[in-house]
């Protein structure tokens, strides 16, 4: 209704003038019968309000479509009426659904032949990794060992960018069943030896064996391998441990991993989960993407996680992974 007087405003206004120089023009003439020119004005503002009554009914579906919001998207293409107007803007309304429709899948095919090209490249680039690990784990000097560390960064580059493709096919790629959570730490651990030799930093573990939780052990294994990349990468110049550690509580399992690095400053840490803000050490550390803990919060979410994170600065990072779904085989 609103809309509909804000529309046809000028046209009342219009009208009212209208009437007004007509009867200013006969009284200028000498014409001095008032009832008369009362009466005329009042047939013009009937008129005036009838055409008024079936303009606001003839177009009321416009106005409400134009007026209310749509829950979906499909409801912009339904009928609005029955006048030339109506079924006009009802045409163009179905012309644009269509442009957008048919651009929605060519972005859509964009974005998966993107994703497929994405995994191609990545599987391929694993391949001449493999064969010069092979190469350089038959030689025992220093120039190997740092091949062989500079393998380990690239892998584990193609292995993020990997499960960045993945993220966005998340539903379709996970299945959560009974994880040991010492098993996947061991094996996160395992797979980042070199790093943590290379760097003097050094883990403990300290996990129950029989603690077991609900979660997707691949996706898991990627969440605590940020952390603890991200633990190594903050402590090199510490040469602290990194401890791993488990405990629970009357409502969940909790998973900790502690740095003993240069901690997060205070500003910082409201932003750490946004993709690439890497903050003041990022700046410091050249290699760091701003990506690690994005994905982290983004697994922990999906999977129905929590994940909080305490830090000070000199005193290192605390990040806590918590499970509601868990069960301690005594």
């Amino acid at each position: 209704m609103k809309l509909f007087l804000r529309e046809h405003l000028p046209l009342v206004v219009l009208h009212i003038v209208q009437l007004c120089l007509v009867l200013l023009i006969y009284w200028l003439d000498g014409y001095r019968n008032f009832l008369t020119g009362l009466y005329a004005i009042f047939i013009g503002t009937v008129v005036l309000i009838g055409y008024l009554l079936y303009r606001y009914f003839s177009h009321h579906s416009l106005y409400k479509r134009l007026t209310d919001p749509l829950e979906t998207l499909d409801d912009s293409i339904h009928g609005v009426g029955y006048t030339p107007l109506s079924e006009a803007f009802e045409q163009m309304i179905q012309t644009q659904y269509g442009h957008y429709q048919q651009q929605l899948k060519m972005a859509e095919k964009a974005r998966k032949d993107h994703l497929h090209f994405m995994n191609q490249w990545v599987h391929q680039m694993k391949t001449p990794l493999s064969v010069i690990r092979l190469m350089m784990e038959e030689s025992s000097d220093s120039r190997s060992a740092s091949i062989l560390e500079e393998a380990d960064r690239m892998e584990k580059g193609l292995e993020t960018v990997l499960y960045a493709t993945r993220l966005e096919t998340f539903e379709r790629d996970f299945q959560v069943s009974p994880v040991s959570l010492r098993s996947i730490a061991e094996s996160v651990i395992h797979e980042n030896k070199r790093m943590f030799i290379a760097n003097k930093v050094y883990p403990e573990l300290n996990i129950d064996a029989g603690l077991t939780v609900e979660s997707d052990a691949k996706w898991l294994a990627f969440l605590i391998d940020q952390l603890v990349t991200n633990a190594i990468k903050y402590s090199v110049d510490t040469h602290q441990k990194i401890t791993l550690s488990a405990h629970i509580t009357p409502s969940e399992a909790i998973l900790e991993i502690r740095d003993r690095g240069i901690g997060i400053p205070l500003p910082d840490r409201k932003r750490v989960f946004q993709p690439f803000y890497t903050g003041d050490n990022g700046r410091k550390y050249r290699e760091s993407t701003g990506m690690g803990l994005y994905f982290v919060q983004e697994i922990a979410t999906r999977l129905g996680h929590r994940i909080e994170l305490d830090s000070e600065v000199g005193e290192g990072t605390c990040v806590r992974v918590s499970f509601v779904s868990y069960l301690t085989k005594m």
